[in-house]
This record gives structure tokens, sequence and C-alpha cells, in this order.
């Protein structure tokens, strides 16, 4: 059967066309996407602004219409943090509802943490043994670990590349002190329930998924996408800190030159590899392996397995 799984990240608006069948990996068919930011269109009182909300009933209607041309039997949506965060995010989504028809649920932080720790379980399986899973988003980092398919720990920090480059870094040049502070921020941030990760051992396979980390990897000199999923790539903790005081004097025009860095995303690439950098550190990691599969398929998983039990 063919499934539509409905994306609305705090950066992107994400149609994913799935081929999918039981006990088989699911097959990207199609995408469509549009780079929403509603991260950035929030007003000073937390809520979605007007064009915020435009911007997104128009994607949601635009994806139905894709969904439907490309025979998607199903299509299920949901938000991830700038959505869920959001002040007026029920009358947000009730207006998509009214002009759509397309019900989008909230996905909770830990639930987003969860879906994509059972993705990166399934891509490298169980003899990747205790694994820890970090995922940059547009709105949260999320924090997985454990040794099983569901995580012992399932953590959502208030640290996704552009609410940190809204709040702490909005323009270009950064200046040093403002650039300290928020790296003391992010370790804060992590430290708090760092403990809880550790507690179980350090991991046997520590991971990361999300287009911030991909492209902080290919430019950290790792393989580009076109060579195929199955090249192993990584983010090694002492390439990236060597790396970090070059990107953050070079310009947001400068950064979406880099390989791997797409102009829409270049200037939230500092705020990334700040949060990058304070996992690997805290974590005491030395580099961390990027899965190519993410939260989309740990939701399209999850739902394979539901329908196989009810059927």
């Amino acid at each position: 059967m063919r499934l539509g799984v409905l994306d609305i990240g705090s950066n992107t608006g994400h149609l994913l066309v799935f081929d999918v069948h039981g006990g088989a990996a699911p097959m990207p068919a199609y995408s469509h996407k549009e780079p929403l930011r509603l991260a950035e269109h929030l007003d000073a009182a937390g809520a979605v602004t007007e064009q915020g909300a435009a911007s997104l009933a128009e994607f949601v209607a635009s994806s139905l219409r894709v969904a439907e041309d490309k025979g998607c039997e199903d299509m299920f949506g949901f938000a991830t943090s700038a959505v869920r965060d959001a002040s007026n995010a029920e009358e947000v989504l009730a207006g998509v509802k009214e002009q759509t028809g397309v019900d989008i649920a909230v996905l909770p932080g830990e639930d987003e943490a969860r879906l994509t720790f059972l993705a990166v379980r399934r891509w490298f399986g169980w003899s990747s043994g205790r694994l820890a899973v970090f995922d940059i988003g547009g709105g949260s980092l999320e924090v997985a670990s454990g040794a099983d398919e569901a995580p012992d720990v399932a953590q959502s920090l208030p640290l996704g590349a552009g609410r940190l480059t809204r709040e702490w870094l909005p323009a270009h040049p950064h200046d040093p002190d403002t650039v300290r502070s928020l790296r003391k921020h992010i370790r804060a941030e992590i430290a708090r329930g760092a403990g809880a990760v550790l507690r179980g051992g350090h991991p046997d396979h520590a991971v990361a998924t999300s287009k911030t980390f991909r492209s902080l990897a290919r430019i950290c000199g790792s393989a580009p996408y076109g060579e195929g999923l199955q090249v192993r790539r990584t983010l090694p903790a002492e390439v990236l800190a060597e790396m970090i005081p070059t990107l953050v004097e070079m310009s947001p025009e400068e950064r979406s030159e880099l390989p791997g860095v797409s102009a829409n995303r270049a200037h939230q690439l500092v705020a990334g590899a700040l949060v990058a950098e304070a996992v690997l550190d805290l974590f005491d990691l030395t580099e961390l392996e990027i899965c190519p599969w993410a939260l989309r398929e740990g939701v399209v998983l999850e739902r394979l397995d539901q329908l196989s039990i009810l059927g």
C-alpha cells in the first residue's frame, strides 16, 4: 500500500510518500516539501503569526493534492516543536482542518524522541547494542537511549537550531560574548537531563539524525548522499570543534556554499553546531554516526506495526 506522512516541522513542511508492506523496509516514493520556518514565525507572545498560519494551511492543502495524485490510500499528519509550543496551537490547527479537512496531530516531544529511536533501531538492528540517539530539529533537541526497541529514556529539550538562532543569534556578525553565553546555556540544558541517559551506561552505538547533523557531517568530511544510503557517515567530535570558529565568522551566504548546507538553513548552522558539539562532549563521544532514517520513518514503522496487529 502507499502511505503519505505529513511532517510539519519547525523548519520545513514535508510530505513523504512511502510504499509499504509488512516485513519490508518502507520505501520512499515521492517527496514534497516547503521551507515553512514556523519556528521563526512566532510573535512576542509565542503565537504563530497570521502569515505562518496561512503558509501552513496552504502547504497542507497542496500536500493533500499531491497525496491524492500519487495514489496514497492514507495520509496522516503530525506537528512537532514549533506548533507544539505555540500559544495558539489549537486555533491554528483548527483553522487548517477547517480549510483543508486534514487533521494534524501534535506530537509530544517524548514521542518524537521515541519514534526516532525506533527508526534508528530498525535501521541498525540489534547488533548495535545499547543506542544513544540525538536529533536536532528547528525547535527542539531529542535525546533517547536504551537497549530495546523502545528507549529507556526519551527527552525533548528546547534546543532546536531555529529556536536558538531566533532567540540568540538573529543577525550576523555574531557577538563573541553572545556566542559564549549561548554555548553555556546549551550545555546547562543538556547536562540537566544527561544523568538519566548516562546511568544506563555508555552507549555501544551513538547515532544522530536530522538535516542539521547531516549537514555538519558533510562539511566535516562525510560522503555526499549521492553515493548511497549504505555508506557509513560520521560526525567526528575533533573535526567539528575545529570547524566551529570558522562557522561563527562566516556569513549565512558563505555557509550556504558549503557542501551539504541549504540556503534556507545556513543561518541556523552555528546554533546547530554548538548543540552538536555539546552532545559529543557531555556524553563523552568521539563521533556520531548518521542514520538516514528518522522521525518520519519511525511514524511509518509504528503505523505498520499497528496495522499488523489489527490484521
